[in-house]
């Protein structure tokens, strides 16, 4: 299989995300030919801090979403040359001998704590090499630890402990295989060799897990196999069609944006918000904390996160903006719309409200001390004045990515890519160039992640010869934003000057709080 201008090559890549599944066509020249969007239900919850979804359920609406694409498409199942799947990360499932779940799905989100194991002889050299603290997160946030201990008749029965991609992956193809691209979490995996964690590695002693649990791996843009009857029945997806092996979907959004090399930056404007570099070389931006598998074999990806990133601004729109709600109703258009309108009236800087977006514990600051703050209120500030403020803050936050990745690396980052939700907010896309200093494009999608995936599956089929290739022929800029000097003057003091000593200076006040009032216990409460 071969590119030609004649002939034209259809990819079906499906994402799997927080809010929603996505069935998508593109062509080998990155053109979205049709879509489908099915919006899914991210969690139920038993339990304060538990985050749940049934495996049945995300199959379940992954068929229907291809199911409606047929229907709403010129394009017929036949002319599919193959598929790819991407998904939302560390969602984990467990198996019985026979692939069967045992229990609902513990979605990434989820935010409960297991017990640390006995390190035995280990736990002296762990401490003494600076990681007792990391290696203790690593234990009560690893979901096979929780699962041992609070249901262990359930563990008992596991027979595969697996993501959610691992899963999908089965139920399309009927084997129990899955990308390397797709580890991303607390799981036995060698970041590094981009594989599973050699037997004799100690940290196995972290988990609760076995190598015996774990799903085959095979690299992106590798065949995991092909589509059975049984899901071709369910899916619409022809019989035989193959798959290929994509990633995670903050790794294959970056792929999609064209972020394939060490001096172009991929902001996700998602739920999570991050910020990521692509490179051959393993970097650590955090210390102690891994360079994740990219969408291309033998790549990293050095990410900065937010965890809870733009899920500020559906925070905001449910706590705070019932009028524009309302209005954006009667008048057919998004809320957020609405809100872009009034953020542009909104000088930079917002008049002097300055936001910290740590509305949860994330990877830099994983303890109490990780709270959000919003500091400068004065009696002209209005809702306006603070939806631009957590749109500023959560940009100041991947600024000091930006910086911090660049130091660590010693790579100049030259061009910056957004994609994600909240990048359709063209108030948006301007502050960050601003705050950046330089020029912010949009991919010429808006399914980045997607795009990613079929890439992938591109050069899975031999459509292209290697990555690089198959990104400058299928990925295309899409609206600038140029950076305006005034703003980029401000801005810049605003950064230096307050935001970048916010933490520090409201750390132990944090910390007092805590002690005052008992909040919060370990974790804070899902939204």
């Amino acid at each position: 299989m071969s590119v030609t201008d004649e002939t034209p090559i259809y990819l079906l890549a499906i994402d799997n995300g927080t809010q929603s599944v996505r069935a998508l066509i593109f062509d080998q020249f990155g053109t979205e030919i049709a879509k489908v969007r099915v919006p899914i239900e991210p969690y139920f919850s038993t339990e304060a801090n538990f985050a749940e979804q049934h495996a049945s359920y995300y199959w379940q609406k992954l068929s229907e979403a291809c199911q409606q694409l047929w229907q709403n498409c010129d394009i017929k199942p036949s002319q599919i040359a193959g598929v790819s799947l991407t998904t939302q990360r560390y969602t984990m499932i467990c198996l019985d001998k026979d692939k069967q779940p045992l229990r609902p799905a513990i979605v990434w989100i989820d935010f409960r704590q297991g017990e640390t194991n006995d390190l035995g002889v280990f736990d002296p050299l762990i401490k003494m090499v600076g990681m007792g603290e990391l290696a203790e997160e690593a234990q009560k946030k690893a979901r096979c630890n929780w699962l041992s201990r609070h249901e262990p008749e359930i563990w008992a029965k596991t027979a595969h402990y697996v993501n959610l991609s691992a899963y999908l992956t089965y139920k399309l193809t009927d084997d129990l295989v899955d990308s390397s691209g797709q580890n991303t979490g607390y799981l036995p995996y060698d970041y590094k060799a981009q594989q599973w964690m050699k037997p004799s590695n100690f940290k196995w002693r972290l988990f609760s897990c076995r190598i015996e649990h774990m799903p085959r791996l095979v690299s992106p843009g590798q065949k995991l196999g092909h589509i059975t009857a049984e899901a071709a029945a369910a899916t619409g997806i022809p019989e035989g069609t193959p798959m290929i092996a994509a990633a995670s979907d903050k790794a294959c959004e970056a792929l999609g944006s064209a972020g394939l090399s060490t001096d172009t930056a991929c902001l996700s404007f998602g739920t999570t918000a991050t910020i990521n570099t692509t490179s051959t070389r393993y970097i650590e931006v955090i210390k102690h904390m891994p360079a994740y598998t990219a969408a291309a074999p033998n790549y990293y990806n050095h990410e900065y996160m937010i965890y809870r990133g733009f899920w500020m601004v559906s925070w905001f729109k449910e706590q705070f903006a019932h009028y524009e709600a309302q209005l954006a109703k009667t008048q057919g258009i998004d809320t957020e719309h609405l809100l872009d309108q009034a953020v542009k009236g909104i000088p930079a800087g917002s008049m002097g409200l300055m936001l910290q977006p740590y509305w949860s514990p994330g990877v830099r600051h994983p303890g109490l001390e990780g709270k959000g703050a919003l500091i400068g209120f004065g009696d002209v500030h209005t809702r306006a004045h603070v939806y631009r403020a957590i749109l500023e803050g959560l940009a100041y936050e991947l600024k000091l990515g930006f910086d911090t990745i660049e130091k660590r690396t010693r790579q100049t980052i030259k061009h910056l890519r957004v994609s994600g939700g909240g990048s359709q907010s063209d108030a948006a896309m301007q502050l960050t160039a601003d705050i950046f200093a330089m020029p912010a494009y949009r991919p010429h999608t808006y399914e980045a992640s997607g795009l990613g995936a079929a890439i992938n599956c591109a050069v899975g089929l031999g459509v292209y010869p290697d990555y690089a290739t198959a990104v400058d022929a299928m990925t295309h800029l899409g609206d600038e934003f140029l950076p305006i000097p005034e703003n980029v003057a401000l801005y810049k003091r605003l950064y230096n000057e307050v935001y970048l000593k916010m933490y520090e200076r409201l750390k132990p006040l944090y910390h007092s709080i805590q002690d005052i009032t008992g909040y919060p216990k370990k974790y804070p409460l899902l939204p």
